[in-house]
């Protein structure tokens, strides 16, 4: 590597500004002790010599890392929007985050080494998949909290959205426009699908309505063979498991020239960024994903810097109106 090439050090630094190496150290973070002259001097030549603070020898000297390791799926954009919202929390509570995906090759439980490995103080594992056994033994080594699941443990924190309550409202509302027909496409062994069906075929019965459940998936390919089923005896509404089914849904009714809202009403769970597409205009359920990355981001931080035991933290979705639910039988459209 050529002189130009390496990295500016507080040296190199310190050599453009003509002052010693501690008194660029006392600049750079930030300390008393400089004049405002030699500071201005000192901060114009690290921006002509491109010097950033290397913030990993920083941490690791204080022996605090301030970094929270974020586990999420690299096939769920919902999982995307969270990670969005996660960044400022962190950086509202002085933390970074560090991000390690579920992929194909790539199990939970390599992600989760991954960030303990560079030193993550808690972790933040969307929609986990391990055992509770298995997320208490990494709980034993840092705080772990799981996001959109419930049922981990006594030794995880888990932050929530009631999947009852969401899907409660989303009975409600169908049969509130007549429909009695209504169909839910569960998410198979997704997680939260068993205890969103379950929710379905309580509410159902509670409307004195049959509950009528089509095996499905997580994404747009299980809704669109789920779809397919739906067509050969087609009911007045459907209850995707979440938007990207939703989606397939949509996509084999298109195909097969049947109209929504007018011949079919089809709601979402997620409210996903797909649900919002202008061309779109998804009805669904409201998971409400920045309230959720704040509250996991909050619930780690606490947990880091506190003796908090581990606890719950609920939150109740909402729905959202857009285009795709209507009146049974009728062409009237849900408006915003």
């Amino acid at each position: 590597m050529t002189e130009l090439q390496r990295r500016p050090t507080l040296m190199d630094v310190a050599k453009a500004a003509g002052v010693s190496r501690a008194l660029v150290s006392i600049v750079m973070r930030g300390a008393p002790g400089a004049a405002e002259s030699t500071r201005q001097k000192v901060l114009e030549a690290a921006r002509e010599l491109g010097y950033r603070a290397d913030s990993r020898a920083r941490l690791l000297r204080s022996s605090r890392t301030k970094l929270l390791g974020l586990i999420f799926s690299s096939s769920q954009p919902f999982h995307a929007e969270i990670v969005d919202a996660a960044y400022a929390e962190a950086s509202a509570r002085g933390y970074e985050i560090a991000l390690s995906a579920v992929a194909t090759g790539r199990p939970e439980a390599r992600a989760i080494e991954t960030l303990l490995d560079v030193g993550a103080e808690a972790l933040i594992i969307i929609a986990p998949t391990l055992s509770p056994e298995d997320l208490a033994l990494h709980a034993r080594r840092v705080p772990v909290v799981s996001l959109l699941r419930e049922d981990v443990g006594d030794l995880v924190d888990s932050v929530s959205s009631d999947d009852y309550a969401g899907i409660r409202i989303a009975v409600e509302h169908l049969a509130s426009l007549g429909h009695c027909r209504i169909t839910h496409v569960d998410g198979g062994t997704a997680v939260s699908s068993d205890q969103r069906r379950e929710a379905y075929r309580t509410e159902m019965l509670r409307h004195g309505l049959e509950p009528v459940i089509v095996p499905g998936g997580p994404d747009e390919e299980t809704g669109m063979r789920a779809g397919q089923v739906l067509q050969a005896d087609l009911p007045t509404a459907v209850i995707a498991f979440n938007d990207r089914s939703a989606l397939g849904i949509m996509e084999s009714f298109r195909a097969a020239g049947i109209s929504i809202p007018a011949d079919i009403s089809v709601l979402g769970y997620d409210d996903s960024h797909f649900a919002r597409l202008s061309y779109v205009q998804l009805s669904s359920i409201s998971q409400d994903a920045p309230l959720l990355a704040a509250a996991a981001v909050d619930r780690a931080v606490d947990r880091v810097e506190g003796t908090l035991p581990p606890g719950r933290v609920v939150r109740t979705p909402h729905l959202v109106l857009r285009r795709t639910t209507g009146h049974a039988g009728a062409q009237k459209v849900g408006q915003n």
